[in-house]
Parts: C-alpha cells; sequence; structure tokens
C-alpha cells in the first residue's frame, strides 16, 4: 500500500510570504515497477510524464519551474515519499538559475521519506547563482536502514555583467540524513555548506583553494564501506578537479559517505558525479551508465 502524503511544511524566506512553487510526489512500487501513487503541484513547480529508462522497473519524473528561475523572497517546497520496494529517479529539466536577490534570499526546502528496500536517486542539473544572488537550500532525508540514496549537486558561478565569475552573495546548502528503525530515529549526518564569495580576488588558498565550481555526492547504503570510499576517490583521480571522500558514522548497520569535489568546470563535475553514481548503478543494481537524454 502506498504510504498517505504529509503536508508540506509551510515558511519562507520571508515570514509573510506564500510558496512560489510547491509539489508532492509520492512513489509505490506494484509487480516490480514503481509508479506514481500520488502527486500534487501548485505554482511555479511540477513534474513531467514518467519515463522508464530500463526495463528495471525504476521510475524517471523530471522536476519543472516554468517561472524560469528562482528571485529574492521565493520559496519552493518539496515533499518526496519513495514507498517500500519503490525506486525513483528524480531530476531537473535543466539548471535551477538564481538572479539578483535584493532584500531577502531565495530558498528551496525538500522532505524526503524513504521506506523499507526503497532506492532513491536525486540527480538534478546544476545550481547556477548569479550576480547578488542569496540562495538556502534545505534537504531533510528519512531512510530504513534497508533504503538506497545517491544525491548529487552542483554548484557553479553565472556569468555577471562586467564579465567577472563568483559574484554571488553566498549559497548555504544543508542536507540532514536520518535513519529510522523500530527503536526510534537517529541522525546519520548533518552536511552544512556555505560559500560565501569574497568581494575582491577569488582565487588562492582560503577560498575554494582557487577552485570556482564545487560538486558533492551523498551515498547512503548498508553496503558503504571504506573500500567502497577508497574506489570512488580511486576513480576521482582521472578527473580535472580536487576530491576528497568521508564516511559518515554508522547507525543501524547503515553508513553514508559524502564526496566533495573542485573543479573550474561544469562539465568535468557533472562527469566525475556520473562516473561515481554509474559506478553503484552496475555493482548495487546492475543497470547500465545513466543518460537522461535531456539535450
Amino acid at each position: 500500500m502506498p504510504a498517505t502524503p504529509r503536508p508540506l511544511t509551510s515558511g519562507s524566506a520571508c515570514a509573510d510570504s506564500s510558496p512560489m512553487g510547491e509539489l508532492e510526489l509520492v512513489v509505490a512500487e506494484r509487480a516490480g515497477r514503481s509508479f506514481a501513487a500520488h502527486q500534487y503541484h501548485r505554482g511555479a513547480l511540477r513534474v513531467l510524464r514518467p519515463h522508464y529508462l530500463d526495463d528495471s522497473g525504476q521510475v524517471c519524473y523530471v522536476v519543472v519551474n516554468p517561472g524560469g528561475a528562482y528571485l529574492g523572497a521565493d520559496l519552493f517546497l518539496l515533499d518526496v515519499e519513495v514507498g517500500e520496494g519503490a525506486d525513483l529517479l528524480l531530476t531537473t529539466q535543466s539548471a535551477t538559475k538564481v538572479y539578483r536577490t535584493p532584500g531577502s534570499f531565495a530558498e528551496q526546502r525538500m522532505s524526503v521519506r524513504l521506506g523499507e528496500g526503497a532506492r532513491l536517486e536525486l540527480m538534478p542539473d546544476q545550481l547556477i547563482a548569479y550576480r547578488e544572488a542569496s540562495y538556502r537550500q534545505r534537504t531533510s532525508v528519512t531512510l530504513r536502514p534497508s533504503s538506497n540514496l545517491v544525491m548529487a549537486e552542483v554548484v557553479t558561478p553565472g556569468w555577471s555583467p562586467d564579465g567577472a565569475a563568483f559574484r554571488y552573495e553566498e549559497v548555504r546548502l544543508r542536507n540532514e540524513v536520518h535513519i529510522e528503525t523500530d527503536e526510534g530515529t537517529q541522525m546519520l549526518a548533518l552536511d552544512n555548506l556555505l560559500i560565501r564569495p569574497p568581494l575582491g580576488d577569488v582565487t588562492g588558498l582560503g577560498f575554494m583553494e582557487g577552485f570556482s565550481h564545487l560538486g558533492s555526492l551523498v551515498v547512503v547504503d548498508a553496503r558503504v564501506d571504506q573500500a567502497l570510499a577508497d574506489h570512488l576517490h580511486h576513480l576521482t583521480a582521472g578527473y580535472d578537479a580536487r576530491t576528497g571522500v568521508t564516511l559518515t558514522r554508522t547507525v543501524a548497520r547503515t553508513t553514508g559517505l559524502v564526496l566533495r569535489s573542485m573543479s573550474n568546470s561544469t562539465g568535468e563535475l557533472n562527469r566525475l558525479l556520473a562516473a561515481c553514481a554509474d559506478l553503484l548503478r552496475e555493482r548495487w543494481h546492475g543497470q547500465g551508465p545513466l543518460n537522461l537524454r535531456k539535450h
């Protein structure tokens, strides 16, 4: 039976403003095939019709923002639930663009819940922060010890009128991952990232070590261990990027890892993260490389 959808959490960057976009998606499994048991959208968020990229039964949904960008004081709320045994690949139609945010930041809040044996691959296009942009993103994930999570993110600077890059105000990304068991819920990882470019020269040690683009990969699964972390780190050595991998603590025999990579190229980070995700797809699920064919 599909889980009952939970109401979206209200609130915004400005206390008295209403969300610009809301999206609810509940995915269930039946006869080896995943499907949307519940969909709801309001405002500037929706999903395209489902796709099945292979014969694994994994369903792919694409999130669309018809408005095209996030502006000051905009709030977007997403609530995603993947039911027992279901398998969801969630991506975006294009890059998330954050333009000037005078007066208040733009914000996205996402709540994710994975049931027993559920799987989520969250593979959005890059986040582009333009001149004088301020953006906050909060993602909260609750999963069972038998669940599988792979979550990617690339942050890139937008072009500014004077030709300079990295002139946005700040980008704050916060990921919370909790493991739910019959005995209760425990936090597995809290991943906080704050990028606040200086007003002057942005190169050199002390600020992303001279790099302008940042990629992250969060993986949670009972099969995560030091050997996997070492393998991923070795895999990234062939890319023009500087990468580090950190393991989380273990809760209910479940461990996570956070991979962070810095580069000067969106394409290089996308290829690096895709290579890591493809390795996990083949090793754990017998699937081929991910090809979303969006362009």
